[in-house]
């Protein structure tokens, strides 16, 4: 019995549905049904097995911001067993030459956008070819006629690596394979109650797991509508919400605050969204509070690259009541909380999360230790500290990594960060540990305050008292205009250990 590949969605959806639109791209105004997809994707196969010889396995890297062709790309290599390498275009041309030197693609996609950077990447780079998106052949029926595609029996094919930021030492790159697509997206319409009418904007970029797999790859599996967008800004999002009549719309938490701080989140019609997705981080009560006010509802989750983007979800009707929970595990998973030896700890405390289910990726690229490290005996560990409590909903407390010990006891940040986010005078805040000559490390609250001067550190540290142990209190705040973050949202707090480290 062989695997239906991903590649095989389209000429299904063409099947079932051929009339149906499954792209919208905001930025020429194009419309794209099923039937025009599959033919897109197909032609591009073809011309791809017959002009650069591609085959089952070989890497395909691509540059570029959101757009048809990037889809066209993904589906074009999953028709031939290929793999797609998408990569930061943010990043600079050094740390993509790291990248591309591991993967080694015999071909690089790129728009017109970031031609000059392809043409310095091809100078330091193991890059064989390159073709750009003003080259694909587009709906062409005889070429997609000659196409001969390859078949897996099991999915286990890798079909896209997605290269983690790195910040921690050198970038690795997740594997995904077909399976792993096709569950999350199994996963993520029972346990988000997906439906084929559902319509959802698209502008986390493709290079993140959350751009191709949080809603595209899901609603594409399921024959729904994809609303491409190349900008996150709040008027933009909000804009295509109410002129596409969109359903369902993932974002990061400080993209939910933006849209609601923006002039037009007061008139724009909402009456199509059945609720909001959010994840990455935990979403502030006054943000959930902001959109209750107009009716709306959030569904919260928790994911990261190498288990799927979409392994908790939180309905809203516990949005405020298990504020901070990222829910329960989604249907076809399994969780446990372990100890450093992997014994599943007590009810109530602090563990690592480990993951199972045909969701978790196929490691990482050329890092069978790594790999190893992190997938023992069936489960993904994440590197990501939780608890449970009596309800059995999950709370992440922080990430081993960022966890740091104040006098013998374990601090987790995203515990304390809960607690001053709820002042009502606080827009954001970010606790990173410094060094302390009596306690080893204490804690710092770096803190965005909603108007600048309107707070005190006195206040912050007094509002703390009570609401947490006294040895998880912060020693020290310090204010900001904003903190730093990437592409996708997330605070970057290795950037704040910098510039804190000395004060």
């Amino acid at each position: 019995m062989t695997f239906i590949t991903l590649g095989e969605w389209l000429a299904r959806r063409e099947f079932l549905s051929p009339h149906k639109v499954g792209l919208i791209d905001e930025e020429t105004g194009l419309h794209f049904t099923y039937r025009m997809l599959n033919l897109r994707a197909r032609a591009l196969a073809a011309y791809l097995q017959q002009q650069y010889h591609l085959r089952q396995g070989e890497r395909v890297a691509i540059v570029a911001f959101n757009a048809p062709e990037y889809l066209d790309a993904f589906f074009a290599c999953t028709l031939l067993g290929a793999i797609l390498v998408p990569v930061n275009w943010r990043l600079t041309v050094r740390e993509l030459g790291i990248i591309l030197n591991d993967c080694q693609p015999v071909l690089l996609l790129y728009d017109s956008a970031h031609e000059e950077l392809v043409n310095s990447l091809k100078v330091c780079c193991k890059v064989h070819s390159v073709l750009a998106f003003c080259d694909f052949p587009g709906e062409q029926t005889a070429l997609a006629d000659q196409l001969r595609p390859f078949a897996t029996t099991d999915g286990e094919d890798v079909t896209l690596i997605l290269y983690t930021s790195g910040t921690t030492g050198m970038p690795k790159g997740v594997m995904l394979s077909q399976r792993m697509i096709t569950w999350n997206a199994i996963n993520t319409q029972i346990s988000w109650g997906l439906h084929e009418t559902d319509i959802a904007p698209t502008f986390a970029p493709f290079f993140h797991a959350s751009g191709l797999n949080v809603l595209t790859t899901p609603l594409y599996h399921l024959g729904g509508t994809v609303v491409l967008l190349r900008s996150s800004a709040p008027q933009a999002i909000l804009s295509v919400i109410e002129k596409q009549r969109c359903t369902v719309v993932f974002a990061v938490p400080t993209v939910f605050q933006h849209m609601l701080q923006h002039p037009d989140f007061a008139s724009t019609d909402f009456s199509s969204v059945r609720f909001f997705i959010t994840g990455g981080s935990p979403c502030p009560l006054h943000v959930i509070a902001g959109y209750a006010e107009r009716g709306l509802g959030f569904r919260q989750g928790y994911g990261l690259t190498e288990v799927g983007v979409n392994c908790f979800s939180l309905a809203p009707e516990h949005a405020v009541s298990k504020a901070g929970s990222v829910g329960h595990p989604i249907f076809h998973s399994r969780a446990r909380i372990v100890d450093e030896f992997d014994q599943d700890v007590p009810a109530g405390e602090v563990g690592e999360l480990a993951l199972a289910g045909p969701h978790v990726c196929s490691g990482y690229w050329q890092q069978p230790e790594a790999t190893a490290n992190a997938y023992r005996d069936g489960w993904w560990h994440t590197g990501d500290q939780v608890r449970c409590d009596a309800d059995g909903f999950y709370y992440i407390v922080g990430r081993q990594k960022d966890m740091f010990i104040s006098g013998g006891e374990n601090i987790y940040p995203a515990e304390v960060e809960n607690v001053i986010i709820t002042h009502p005078k606080i827009l954001e805040v970010a606790v990173i540990p410094q060094p302390d000559a009596r306690w080893g490390e204490v804690g710092l609250a770096v803190v965005v305050p909603r108007i600048p001067g309107s707070l005190s550190s006195e206040e912050i540290l007094s509002f703390c008292e009570g609401k947490l142990a006294r040895y998880k209190l912060p020693r020290a705040v310090r204010f900001v205009e904003a903190l730093p973050r990437n592409v996708m949202g997330k605070i970057m707090k290795a950037e704040l250990v910098k510039e804190f480290q000395c004060t």
